[in-house]
């Protein structure tokens, strides 16, 4: 085992001293330009020119791969397949993974819901743009087959009307465009990234692009505007009109247009029914944004939402609760969620193989150039057919004056080398006429026959003149594409989805909402949990619902309008509206208050007051006999601050506290026994909330104040003996004959 393990060794060394990788480990200056073009430079071009950024026939490459492999399969006017062979197929023009490959046509297909002109004919499941959660199944499961619009994409493609490339290995051809009949590079949205530039081109409706193309061709100074009225989406949705936000966009390329969802009110089960929602966002997004406001109560109308998408289409649904205007409600959910987005406008594309950002009338003009090439090359190439079989036919012709002297040349020829010689000495044709000839079978070399294929002559020099008369102008090229463009529209175009808003209502943040003004009973626990119930709703209701070990410590009667202010043990203030809490019912727990203020992990509520109007003052007894009495108004704040720092002083163990609306007596405890009642009045009210107080009770070694309550008339026989003429004072033992008894409210 040693001689095996050295003799390994060696061969390993033997191995490094041979192997030699020129300029390995040497560390060599190079400019950060430099090192960014030779490197980074390429794959920045392959992504701009092979992967993100469209062409003017509307598609990426990979769209454009997966279409001209589908057409190729007969695709066009046959039944489904199954996607996974399509995918296969794919790969001989896309090598980049069949998962992708997948991904490209299911966005093309028209049951995912992306495209508004959609390509690809679909069945089976292939999930839903507008649902993140709603995907799409795998390939071996759907079929697909290309849909008939397609047609318009490849519309004479084997007439020379494009160019074709190899395939990535040489094996295969494929067009480097596609010669669309109509300009699909506006009728569909079409998004990228790339490496320093991204595109993203919103989709119009096929019928206005198509008259505001035919108007730019007869008129090149023909304003886009008023022929094309806004981007029309797959979604539908309601597009706020903003004529300046259109006109940049139509002029510059750039800008942005804003969705609103489109809704119905049932009046019958008082609900909102949304069915067409922006197209940059999901139905996922725009639930979880409406939870999060309900929860943070910043929306209160609404008493259950649901989302009862199904095969009809989309549907979310939002339950009113009685009294809430539909219309004022949406208009808020337009501002603070996504039921309101906007689709973000660059249209960036490839012209001749360079990315520039084009208007809508740009765009239009370069589309019309790219048609009149193709109309063109499809006009020569019809024209050069037809040249070629006139030619073939004109030494048909011939023939025709003496068939048996043709037979008579070809019997009496010896190699059949000089058969076509021959022919062209005996008539006078050329070398493509007499090979055309000599190919004719016998049975067709009679007068019936050559009278048939030679009748055609005249038509086929009038086409030819005709053809010819095309290629010479510019003019009729531009009627043929009018003509294609009015037959697409006619056959293909529809209705808009999206519809035009010209005048909205806007939500104003900046104007408080006020709460609806109504009687409540809050409910507060030891364990820290509030329950909110309708005082009008209290006497239908059981007994108020605790957790195990809970019970209900304090009641408030109040309105819904009143605020709350929460002290807890961290000498801190948590300021909340009673209209923030939900309206709850007897059987709930309700909200535990620490959570719904954010308090901090170990913090605990030690006092709760509601307040109306700030008047008033709170009463802070400290266990050193020394008492606080600081205006309510030093809570009160410009702003909806939630938290305020400092609202009581931490000097001293607090041993209990109180808000009054106005002055009144209050009975002080010692934990030696003794009482001491002191009319607030005799003490001066501060405006500093953590004020360490002034001196109200004396306290003998080892005693401090415990407690404190309100007092109440009759709860003592003498109440002259616990009054005290001057500050600090140390009170009274209560008698048999007093109710001492401390009661809280």
């Amino acid at each position: 085992m040693a001689k095996r393990k050295k003799a390994d060794e060696e061969f390993v060394n033997s191995l490094a001293d041979n192997v030699h990788i020129q300029g390995a480990g040497t560390i060599k200056d190079e400019p950060i330009v430099e090192t960014l073009k030779s490197n980074f430079m390429p794959y920045a071009m392959s992504v701009i020119l092979s992967r993100a950024i469209p062409e003017i026939d509307g598609l990426k490459p990979s769209h454009r791969k997966l279409l001209y492999t589908m057409y190729t399969m007969g695709l066009l006017n046959s039944g489904t397949i199954k996607s996974a062979n399509i995918v296969g197929r794919t790969m001989q023009l896309n090598p980049h993974g069949d998962a992708s490959i997948y991904e490209t046509m299911v966005r093309l297909s028209r049951g995912n819901e992306s495209l508004l002109y959609p390509y690809v004919e679909s069945k089976g499941n292939f999930g839903k743009a507008y649902s993140r959660n709603m995907a799409y199944a795998a390939s071996r499961y759907t079929e697909a087959k290309l849909a008939p619009i397609a047609k318009e994409l490849f519309e004479d493609i084997n007439k020379d009307t494009v160019d074709f490339v190899d395939n990535y290995d040489n094996t295969l051809k494929e067009p480097k465009l596609l010669p669309v009949t109509f300009p699909s590079i506006l009728c569909n949205v079409t998004t990228g990234i790339a490496a320093g530039m991204a595109s993203s081109i919103a989709s119009f409706n096929l019928r206005e692009i198509c008259d505001t193309t035919i108007s730019l061709i007869k008129n090149p100074g023909h304003d886009v505007s008023e022929t094309l009225i806004a981007p029309d989406f797959v979604g539908g949705g309601m597009i706020v009109y903003n004529k300046e936000e259109l006109d940049r966009i139509y002029q510059t390329g750039r800008g942005s247009v804003k969705v609103r969802a489109k809704y119905t009110y049932d009046k019958k089960y008082n609900c909102i029914d949304i069915t067409e929602i922006p197209p940059t966002t999901t139905s996922e997004a725009i639930i979880d944004k409406i939870v999060e406001l309900v929860k943070a109560n910043k929306v209160k109308e609404l008493s259950d939402l649901r989302d009862e998408t199904d095969l009809k289409g989309l549907r979310i649904t939002l339950d009113l609760k009685r009294g809430t205007d539909p219309d004022k409600l949406m208009t808020k959910l337009y501002k603070m969620t996504p039921l309101e987005d906007s689709f973000s406008c660059n249209f960036n594309v490839l012209i001749n193989g360079y990315p520039k950002v084009l208007g809508v009338g740009d765009i239009l003009k370069e589309w019309i150039a790219f048609r009149l090439e193709c109309v063109r090359r499809r006009t020569e190439f019809t024209r050069n057919k037809k040249a070629e079989k006139l030619h073939l036919l004109q030494g048909l012709e011939k023939i025709l004056l003496d068939i048996d002297k043709a037979i008579k040349i070809i019997r009496n020829t010896d190699a059949e080398a000089d058969v076509v010689p021959n022919l062209m000495i005996g008539f006078g044709i050329d070398k493509v006429q007499a090979e055309y000839v000599a190919e004719i079978k016998l049975r067709h070399l009679n007068r019936e026959y050559i009278l048939k294929r030679t009748k055609d002559i005249e038509d086929l020099i009038k086409d030819i003149e005709e053809l010819d008369g095309i290629l010479a102008s510019k003019n009729k090229q531009k009627k043929i594409i009018v003509k294609e463009l009015e037959a697409v529209a006619d056959k293909y175009s529809g209705q808009r989805k999206s519809q035009v808003l010209y005048e909205v209502e806007e939500f104003d943040a900046s104007v408080e909402q006020v709460a609806e003004d109504y009687p409540v009973t809050l409910f507060f626990t030891k364990e820290g949990y509030l329950n909110k119930i309708r005082t009008a709703n209290l006497r239908m209701s059981g007994e108020q619902k605790v957790k195990e070990g809970d019970s209900v410590e304090r009641v408030f009667e109040c309105s819904n309008r009143d605020e709350l202010l929460v002290f807890t043990n961290k000498a801190q203030v948590y300021k909340a509206k009673i209209d923030d809490f939900a309206d709850g019912k007897a059987s709930q727990l309700g909200i535990y208050v620490a959570s719904k203020l954010e308090m901090e992990p170990d913090e605990k509520t030690v006092y709760m007051c509601v307040i109306r109007e700030y008047k008033g003052y709170m009463i802070f007894a400290f266990e050193n006999g020394k008492v606080a009495k600081v205006d309510i108004s030093a809570y009160q704040t410009k702003t909806n601050r939630k938290k305020l720092l400092k609202a009581y002083s931490n000097k001293c163990p607090l041993a209990g506290m109180k808000y009054i609306e106005e002055d009144c007596e209050i009975v002080f405890t010692s934990t030696g026994g003794r009482m001491l009642l002191v009319h607030t009045g005799a003490l001066n009210s501060k405006t500093t909330k953590d004020t360490i107080g002034v001196s109200v009770m004396t306290l003998k070694k080892n005693q401090h104040l415990d407690s404190m309550h309100f007092y109440r008339e009759g709860e003592f026989d003498k109440a002259w003996r616990f009054r005290a003429k001057n500050l600090p004072a140390a009170g009274a033992v209560p008698g048999p004959a007093d109710n001492s008894d401390q009661i809280s409210f």
